[in-house]
């Protein structure tokens, strides 16, 4: 992967760590919140999306399409199974799981379905970023895989970071493979998510305004960083980097979130998350060699 390809995914990294620090205060707003920042999303990002469309212009195809589709219904249904797992489970469970199947499945599928080769380095790469996410997110404590809740957890979380995978790997599929646009196929996906939900929120429209008041802040910045932070993965894509690398490499966000966690939120890194973070390092270091 070239340095501008690992830059942008870093970046994108730094992104996703600042948008769900910003959405983990809006928390309670529950699906109303991902509702108001999937509309901001799509209305702030359509007059590029257009001006794309004019100048550059895209080849369509059926296949182009259904995978479009596909990518918003993946999106949507890697959002419902973690906010289910996290109502069934502990979070610090569930995420770990999560956060790990993803990438490590993404980077299987990778090698299996887009013919990409992995060097010894690379392998051992990926361990290490798997192992330095769950020492991040569950700081030492393996404890709680023991509790009587974990096995619902292990199940939602590894059926999230399967969904992670699945999205991962479509989307890939899709600006690498099809030529799709990384711009126009996060802004199409968004919108379709918004009018999957639509119905959702018109039914209740009362509660959904009332948890959203004193929230549209946060709400219009996760609309503008949220579809940010993908672009620049899906770009990184477009432009020839390997989805085996990418897929663990963007998972620096949880090694970024520790980090805002201490500096916003007065939260302590402990060693544990101190070793966690370098073990990713060392990992993105060899997958990117």
């Amino acid at each position: 992967m070239s340095l501008l390809s690992l830059s942008l995914v870093v970046l994108a990294a730094l992104f996703h760590a600042t948008w769900n620090l910003l959405a983990k205060r809006a928390a309670h707003a529950g699906t109303a919140f991902v509702f108001a920042y999937n509309l901001v999303a799509t209305l702030v990002y359509a007059p590029w999306v257009v001006w794309i469309l004019l100048t550059e212009g895209m080849a369509w195809s059926g296949a182009a399409a259904g995978f479009i589709l596909l990518s918003a219904l993946v999106h949507l249904a890697y959002s419902l199974c973690l906010q289910r797992g996290y109502q069934l489970a502990d979070l610090s469970v569930v995420y770990p799981v999560a956060r790990g199947t993803g990438p490590m499945l993404a980077s299987v599928g990778a090698f299996l379905l887009m013919g990409e080769d992995i060097s010894a380095p690379g392998l051992a790469g990926l361990i290490l970023v798997v192992a330095g996410i769950a020492l991040i997110a569950t700081q030492g404590r393996f404890a709680a895989f023991h509790t009587p809740e974990a096995h619902r957890g292990v199940r939602w979380g590894m059926g999230t970071g399967a969904l992670i995978a699945a999205y991962t790997l479509v989307d890939g599929w899709a600006v690498k493979m099809l030529g799709v646009v990384p711009v126009v196929l996060d802004w199409l996906s968004n919108m379709l998510r918004f009018l999957f939900l639509l119905p959702l929120v018109l039914r209740d429209r009362r509660n959904a305004a009332a948890r959203m008041r004193g929230h549209w802040g946060l709400a219009i910045a996760v609309g503008l960083l949220s579809p940010a932070s993908y672009i620049l993965v899906l770009t990184a894509l477009k432009m020839g980097a390997p989805l085996h690398v990418v897929a663990p490499t963007r998972e620096m966000s949880m090694m970024a979130g520790a980090l805002f966690g201490m500096i916003f939120l007065g939260e302590a890194v402990g060693r544990w998350r101190l070793a966690g973070s370098i073990l990713l390092i060392a990992g993105v270091v060899l997958l990117s060699a």
